[in-house]
């Protein structure tokens, strides 16, 4: 008998909160497992299967006598990576580059373990043996592979509590024999083990493997910290976590697996989850304990998340294909944005208590960080709710999501609240204005033709009518961030009272149309005065910066002894379009009922400078300023302005978010290396209401925050969260499970349910 897994309701919104405790955890560990499972059948069943086949034998012969070392693989960093690879972008099934050879190194680590006798072709590439959690033999030559021979004393196979040290491993190629130590943890001549992290607190426990010899995994095999700073490292990071975030910590206990030490950036810290590796944290050196333990929070919710989406669909394919997230400097799918927003729910909890633990400037940056971090939250949650095809699941889970978020907000943007918190408060927006601004003009593209109608609209003196359809581009190769000039300007922000006035910043703009450094200065500032089209400044700076380049450069020519035509003005073209047609104006203010040239003798009409171009935009009317109105009220002219976005701010008031229709009941199946694949429990698992998921393949699905996206994994780019896949609601039946009769997991029939 097949029995499905069971996500019951509380679990869904527990998880959906934020947390779900460690009953979640391991309810999405052994979902996780059983869908690992699933890959290796395709995988035996697929063009790789002869490659696979030897090492699935061995690997189903430990889980007969040691079912928790076959487990421990199972689970660990390498095996989901591997089996992603193998079944999506295997570069030579049946040559000897053939990806699901690599499974052996894999069970090699389970023999070891199992303390079962074993004899393995592993592959060897660039002289190097990778054995998974154990360590990397070097030096090996040109040799294609090498034989892995696991020797283990007479009894001793599956005892519980063997240690590794019992076995002796020898590796033979053509060139020789190379024998491990009998502790794999020592570094031996040719021989870089992988080195186990210890740290205990309080009654919980964390033993995490230093992953280094992962061929799927990006790790940096001499890291500029030794195994003995991570270990002090992680120890205080642990005793911070258990003190101060328990629940969590217990989370962590349950569900993490691995650290994978990655190159440092330029500044700051590279961190990454891979989708496929539940449980395991890429990130380089962080320094200092706070950074590794935030890194922890952040990171393990990206991997609850992408196993959660194993079992329930969250949104569905169409609506925008790249989003605005503040927190990255490209463009996101959809999935990435809500593995984002669900990621940075970790840093809310971590930076919330350390404003209020703190005391003096700690205090004062942690509650800078805890306002940023939940701006930007409450950011993604509008692009969630405005571009994202959400399921009513998916509504559903981002309405508890903000739920947090509004919670955690009580008492005032900062800790204290008062006017030290409405000052950090504005501050945060200004930079947020800004920001989007710069990414704005960075990856959007303004239509030529629509843009050419806008401002034939704009000398015609009609209103500008709906704006036209965004376009944002792709992104291609590394991305970097906006740049040295905006993290300066950023950083003043902190300290400043208010914003440069928005009429000099206009000016600015004006002098320098093509600096993006300007542009985030007035839309921050036209934000901050309430200005009419300050969203339309922020949201489609790209298509204001446009206008005010092509009316500047389109004034006709200017006779001699008449005064010239001023620039456009940003602002009130911004608050443009459902603003009625207007007639020249003698003073300059609004735009000009066709372009054609003056008399001599006489002053042609100004057109607006960039604050009346972004009040036009906006449909907004606005009084004269220095370079005049923009269009006057009529009537017969006026059309409705830019839609609104669909769904309310989810973070700031109740209602629905975004919009969805319910997933049909049942399991979704999907390709073996995506989302949507049926997920069966492993053998002998219960079924009831248990206390208790970023693209496919091998790579990191790049970090969402705590600082730098991580580097892409071998043939790959980061990614965040993949489409999510699976189907059914909580308390619905959702994938299948092995029967407790059925043969191993492992052995060779096919799942079914």
């Amino acid at each position: 008998m097949i029995g499905p897994y069971v996500l019951p309701d509380d679990v869904f919104d527990a998880l959906a909160a934020g947390a779900g405790g460690r009953p979640a955890v391991l309810l999405l560990l052994r979902a996780r497992r059983s869908r690992n499972l699933l890959l290796l059948r395709r995988a035996l069943d697929g063009p790789c299967g002869r490659a696979v086949e030897p090492a699935a034998d061995l690997l189903a012969g430990v889980e007969r006598v040691a079912p928790g070392a076959a487990r421990s693989v199972i689970d660990g960093p390498a095996f989901g990576t591997w089996a992603a690879r193998t079944l999506r972008d295997c570069p030579a099934h049946h040559g000897g580059g053939c990806a699901g050879r690599d499974l052996a190194a894999l069970a090699v680590l389970a023999a070891v373990r199992a303390a079962r006798p074993a004899r393995v072709t592993v592959p060897v590439r660039e002289g190097r043996l990778r054995l998974p959690g154990l360590g990397t033999v070097t030096g090996l030559g040109e040799t294609p592979e090498a034989l892995v021979v696991v020797e283990a004393p007479a009894g001793a196979e599956g005892v519980p509590g063997t240690s590794a040290g019992s076995c002796r491993v020898r590796v033979l190629t053509a060139a020789g024999e190379r024998v491990l130590p009998r502790d794999p943890s020592r570094p031996g001549h040719g021989w870089q083990p992988v080195a186990v992290l210890d740290a205990r607190h309080r009654g919980l426990t964390l033993r995490l493997p230093l992953e280094t010899a992962a061929p799927e995994l990006p790790a940096l095999e001499t890291a500029s910290a030794g195994p003995a700073a991570w270990q002090d490292l992680l120890r205080q990071a642990w005793e911070l976590l258990v003190d101060n975030h328990p629940r969590r910590a217990e989370e962590l206990a349950a569900g993490l697996n691995g650290i994978v030490p990655l190159p440092a950036p330029a500044r700051g810290v590279a961190s990454a989850t891979s989708r496929h590796a539940f449980g395991t944290v890429l990130t380089s050196w962080p320094a200092d304990p706070e950074r590794l333990a935030l890194t922890l929070l952040h990171e393990f919710q990206h991997s609850k998340l992408s196993a959660l989406t194993d079992l329930v669909t969250l949104y569905e394919p169409g609506g925008r294909p790249r989003l605005y997230a503040p927190w990255r400097p490209d463009p996101r799918p959809p999935g990435g944005l809500l593995q984002g927003i669900y990621a940075h729910l970790g840093d809310l909890a971590f930076w919330q208590e350390r404003s209020g633990s703190r005391h003096g400037p700690a205090q004062a940056d942690a509650a800078w960080r805890l306002a940023r971090t939940r701006a930007h939250v409450e950011r993604g949650l509008t692009e969630a709710a405005s571009h994202v095809r959400l399921t009513a699941l998916g509504t559903r889970f981002l309405e508890r999501l903000a739920r947090t978020v509004r919670d955690g907000n009580r008492g005032g943007t900062a800790a204290g609240g008062g006017s030290g918190g409405e000052r950090l408060a504005r501050a945060v927006a200004r930079v947020q204005a800004g920001d989007e601004a710069v990414w704005r003009l960075r990856w959007a593209a303004a239509d030529d033709a629509a843009t050419e109608r806008l401002a034939a609209l704009w000398r015609a003196g009609r209103p500008a009518g709906p704006l036209p359809a965004e376009d944002v581009r792709a992104a291609t190769g590394a991305v970097a961030g906006p740049g040295p000039e905006f993290g300066r300007w950023a950083a003043r922000q902190r300290g400043a009272e208010r914003a440069r006035p928005a009429r000099e910043a206009a000016d600015a703009v004006l002098a320098a149309p093509g600096r993006a450094q300007g542009w985030a200065e007035l839309a921050a500032a036209a934000a901050e005065e309430d200005r009419p089209g300050a969203d339309v400044l922020r949201t489609r700076t790209e298509l204001v910066r446009d206008l005010c380049v092509r009316l500047t450069a389109r004034q006709p020519a200017t006779p001699p002894g008449t005064t010239p035509p001023g620039p456009p003005d940003p602002l009130t073209l911004a608050a443009w379009p459902a603003a009625p047609a207007v007639g020249p104006d003698p003073s300059g203010g609004g735009p000009a009922a066709d372009d054609a040239a003056m008399p001599p003798g006489t002053a042609p009409p100004r057109p607006p400078d960039p604050l009346a171009l972004a009040a036009w935009l906006a449909g907004t009317a606005v009084g004269t300023e220095r370079s005049g109105a923009g269009p006057a009220a009529d009537e017969e002219e006026a059309v409705q302005g830019a839609p609104q976005a669909r769904g309310a701010h989810p973070a700031r008031g109740p209602g629905r978010v975004g919009r969805g229709e319910p997933p049909e009941a049942g399991p979704a199946p999907g390709p073996p290396s995506g989302d949507g694949l049926a997920v069966p429990a492993e053998s002998g698992s219960a079924q009831a209401p248990m206390e208790p998921a970023r693209s496919p393949g091998p790579d990191p699905a790049a970090d969402e925050g705590p600082v730098a996206p991580a580097p892409p994994g071998p043939g790959e780019g980061p990614t965040a969260g993949a489409e999510p896949g699976g189907g059914g609601a909580p308390g619905q039946k959702t994938g299948v499970s092995m029967s407790q009769n059925a043969r191993s997991p492992l052995a060779k029939t096919s799942a079914t349910g």
